[in-house]
């Protein structure tokens, strides 16, 4: 049965807002300022702006929520994939930016 209701308020602990901040402002350069991504480039930078603001709680719009839960499964599996493709030093280096984003994305957005 489908939830009639979602949530979309999430507590982020400091470390976490920061490397989603990283992460926001990172898609944001590479999106550009291209027509075609108008829509991703006004969620992230809204996201951006909530995750720099001094509340507790966060609450994104559902539009934000997917774009964000989408990029970072997406950037979770890519450096998935690098790691079985590199050598053991970059492997080591990607190790621990792979587990928090899978934390993340396991803690807050999964399901």
């Amino acid at each position: 049965m489908k939830k009639l209701f979602t949530n979309y308020n999430f507590e982020f602990n400091k470390n976490e807002k920061k490397l989603l901040s990283s992460f926001c402002k990172q898609a944001l350069k590479q999106l550009g300022s291209n027509n075609q991504n108008f829509a991703d480039v006004k969620a992230f930078n809204s996201i951006l702006e909530k995750l720099n603001g001094n509340e507790d709680s966060i609450k994104l719009t559902k539009d934000e929520k997917i774009r964000l839960t989408n990029n970072i499964k997406q950037n979770t599996d890519y450096l998935k994939n690098q790691m079985t493709k590199s050598w053991f030093l970059k492997k080591w280096l990607m190790k621990s930016l792979h587990k928090q984003y899978a934390d993340i994305y396991d803690n807050h957005f999964k399901g």
